[in-house]
């Protein structure tokens, strides 16, 4: 039997290609939700359910693959810390993906961003992360150049929030902190997404970059998680457990 997948907001951009994608994979669309429907069924009808609706709905849709012992692949951006918690804490009854990004190209940049700043002293190598996105895109810096941040700090063996972060500057700010992982978001137009991770010192400059030109890289791999899931057991897993990046 295939696996039975379930769309959250299957009525939008990113759930009509996550359907493609799953019907393209052999999987069985179970059904999905709109704006409104109740997700308790869903889940009883699915293995596993994908879910790219919004940070407010994470902590929902992960109670209820826990009470139900479904999987869930969590692609929803902006999330709390409380909210992450949440997921956390569900993740201990029922397998879930969670990721800032499912586009395979996106997570091999952020195992190359860990290595590279593990390699590149911050005290002579300024971090600048710069994304932009369409103009409709509520949340800022995007999750995926967080993760990018994120990235990077473990890479000098610290965390994100211990290294400091500068965005949103503006006026006489004063110098650069050194070791800080500066942000920059850029919103204009319809740009799927564009992330750029800059090292930058006295007498070089290295730059990643990703940019994404269609929506159905993050659906692709979405899809490849769902199908990653069957007959996992429960825990919290990344992009890097689905590519066997660890």
């Amino acid at each position: 039997m295939s696996l039975r997948i379930g769309i959250a907001g299957i009525a939008g951009r990113m759930g009509q290609l996550l359907s493609e994608e799953a019907a393209a994979a052999g999987a069985t669309l179970a059904g999905g939700t709109r704006r409104g429907d109740d997700p308790r069924a869903l889940f009883q009808d699915s293995d596993v359910v994908i879910d790219f609706t919004h940070a407010h709905a994470a902590p929902v849709h992960a109670a209820l693959a826990a009470e139900l012992g479904k999987g869930l692949v969590l692609g929803s951006s902006g999330l709390s810390a409380g909210e992450e918690k949440a997921v956390a804490e569900a993740a201990r009854r029922a397998p879930i993906v969670y990721a800032a990004n499912f586009a395979t190209g996106v997570n091999l940049v952020l195992a190359m961003a860990e290595k590279l700043a593990a390699a590149l002293p911050a005290a002579q190598y300024d971090a600048e992360i710069v994304e932009m996105h369409h103009r409709q895109k509520v949340d800022a810096p995007s999750g995926t150049a967080v993760a990018l941040g994120r990235a990077v700090a473990k890479g000098r063996g610290t965390t994100l929030e211990e290294a400091g972060r500068e965005s949103g500057r503006d006026g006489h700010t004063g110098a650069r902190g050194t070791g800080t992982i500066g942000f920059a978001a850029l919103r204009g137009g319809q740009v799927v997404g564009e992330h750029t991770l800059l090292f930058a010192a006295g007498s070089e400059h290295i730059a990643l970059t990703h940019r994404s030109f269609d929506r159905r890289a993050y659906a692709t791999g979405a899809v490849r998680a769902a199908l990653w899931l069957q007959g996992r057991t429960p825990g919290l897993y990344g992009m890097n457990d689905v590519l066997g990046l660890r």
